[in-house]
This record gives structure tokens, sequence and C-alpha cells, in this order.
């Protein structure tokens, strides 16, 4: 008796594919979202890939879908905008919900507090006025 002739290899039946529904990301992709996030922390595609250490058209394909990052790509993204992964993966986190000020925002503070007092004085005064103006 051969081999073949008791050991026969029975191919896999395939199994019915089963359509799962897209997960509900509160109405916008992981891409959107990535944009969201990216811009809410001041950032540039180019800023973002250099901290990820990838290039700025990879960040580009992965804002547009058109393509899906791993979860190592998930961990440097949250690490470099510096988030939990939750609020970037979790379908139902809230947008704004760990709001941090934007790195426009906060270079611009680094900028000021190099100010001699009497500058950032008038500075904030002036900042001060218009923030009135605008709550009016």
């Amino acid at each position: 008796m051969s081999l073949n002739d008791t050991h026969t290899l029975h191919p896999m039946a395939k199994k019915a594919a089963v359509k799962k529904p897209p997960l509900d990301f509160g109405g916008e992709t992981l891409g959107e979202r990535l944009t969201r996030l990216r811009k809410q922390r001041g950032f540039t595609q180019v800023e973002l890939a250099q901290k990820v250490g990838i290039t700025q058209v990879l960040i580009s394909a992965y804002e547009t879908d058109r393509c899906y990052f791993s979860v190592e790509m998930a961990v440097r993204f949250a690490l470099a905008l510096d988030i939990s992964l939750d609020e970037l993966l979790h379908p139902k986190a809230k947008k704004g919900s760990t709001k941090k000020p934007s790195r426009r925002v906060l270079r611009r503070l680094e900028q000021i507090e190099k100010l001699p007092t009497r500058q950032q004085n008038h500075l904030l005064r002036t900042i001060d006025g218009f923030l009135k103006g605008v709550a009016v």
C-alpha cells in the first residue's frame, strides 16, 4: 500500500464570505480622523511624516484611505500626535474629548515667552482686548 492510498488530501471547503458591515467611526474614516488629529495638533503632513519616520506621500495615502495602517503605525501615530490609541482608533471616541493646544499655538507661546517682560505684557493686553471684542 502506498502512502497516497492511505493519506489523501482533501481540499478545504471554501467558507462563504461573510460580509461585515463597516465600522462606524463617528461619521469619519480612519484617514479623516488621522487628518483631523494631525491638524488639531498643528502638524503638516511633512512634519508628521518626519516624526513617524515615513514619507509625506505615505501620510497622504493613509489620510485619504488609500492605505490602511498596521498596529505598529497606529502606535507610531498615537505617539507622534501625543494621543491614546483609543482616541485614534476607537469608533465611539468623542471628537475633541481630550483637546490639546495645537502645535501652532504652542510654538507661538514659546516665542512669546522669549520676549522681554514688557513686550510680553503689551502683547497679552492686545490679545485680551481682541478676545473681549470677539466675545461680544
